[in-house]
């Protein structure tokens, strides 16, 4: 029996269990939600991206939120956020703040086809737009109450040196981190994979990352571990996350493969959480996946999933 099935089968009973009596129903079956509190308290602040929920929620920003607080979510990502007009940008902030709601990462500056971090100390053509990208994520940030920053640095040169290449990035992040600490912002580095996503990028391994970090010396620069990433390149979650947790800010969540919610492939993500949670990580778990099922019907799954999940303090039923 596979995880998922293991889930829908034993759902019945945990969830009595988690939210008070419901008889046979699963949480599923109480959807949607009418507003008011939250119906659950989870143990780490997972966060939605627009769009997961909306056809329980509709198209509107405010009423996903909503829709993602009364149902425990307690932050948010929006990668696209740098892109959205003003007035939507500084509606998203609004509304997280009368939630009570953390903003996670949003991305500031990336690019999956060229060298960019690791040729830029050499070619201001290249360096200064990656500047002009900081420089607004700072606005940005102001705006959706946003502590953290994504940043991809580019690909890698063929025709480079490793090591100069290294060195360029860091003294990149170190160009960046300035910008960065005056507005109290943590730009996030995320290692992504080249065997399935993004060939020919730079930044690949935790490890890669821990060690730029710790050149870059500032709490402005620390790493983004997208565990779905991660298990594709090296695997090896929990150790890693011990050996570089005091530089890494944020996690990310995608099951593999497939890159959907927690219980949909070959990931145990329930241990994953518990091991998150016993370090005491406090900051923000961003859900940057897909549902694994379309509809209604799939959000339910979706949000069951990380019920289960997070439960890893109660016996498997």
């Amino acid at each position: 029996m596979n995880r998922r099935t293991f889930l829908e089968a034993g759902l019945a009973s945990g969830a009595a269990a988690i939210v008070g009596a419901q008889g046979t129903e699963t949480l599923a079956e109480t959807l949607p939600m009418t507003p008011g509190a939250p119906v659950r308290k989870f143990k780490l602040n997972y966060a939605p991206h627009f769009g997961m929920f909306k056809n329980h929620a509709g198209d509107d920003l405010v009423a996903q939120l909503q829709f993602m607080a009364e149902q425990g979510f307690t932050a948010l990502e929006d990668n696209g956020a740098p892109d959205r007009p003003v007035a939507d940008q500084e509606k998203i902030g609004k509304t997280l703040a009368d939630l009570k709601m953390t903003m996670g990462v949003f991305v500031a500056t990336k690019d999956f086809n060229n060298p960019t971090f690791a040729v830029a100390t050499w070619k201001p053509e290249v360096r200064e737009p990656i500047l002009k990208d900081m420089r607004n994520a700072v606005e940005v940030a102001k705006r959706i109450n946003a502590k953290w920053c994504t940043v991809v640095p580019g690909c890698h040169d063929e025709r480079l040196d490793w090591d100069y290449q290294t060195a360029s990035v860091v003294d990149m992040f170190r160009r960046c981190a300035e910008i960065a600490e005056k507005a109290g912002l943590v730009i996030v580095m995320e290692p992504l994979n080249t065997r399935r996503d993004h060939p020919k990028l730079f930044l690949t391994k935790i490890s890669q990352g821990y060690s730029i970090c710790r050149a870059v010396n500032s709490p402005s620069v620390k790493i983004l571990y997208d565990m779905y990433h991660q298990q594709i390149t090296e695997g090896n979650i929990i150790p890693n996350i011990d050996l570089a947790y005091s530089e890494v800010a944020y996690f990310q969540v995608g099951d593999n493969p497939g890159r959907k919610e927690p219980t949909s492939g070959e990931m145990n993500y329930r241990n994953i959480f518990k091991h998150i949670h016993s370090k005491g990580f406090t900051g923000v778990v961003g859900m940057e996946h897909g549902n694994a099922r379309p509809g209604k019907d799939g959000e339910k799954a979706l949000i069951d999933a990380y019920v289960w999940s997070d439960s890893f303090d109660k016996p498997l039923v």
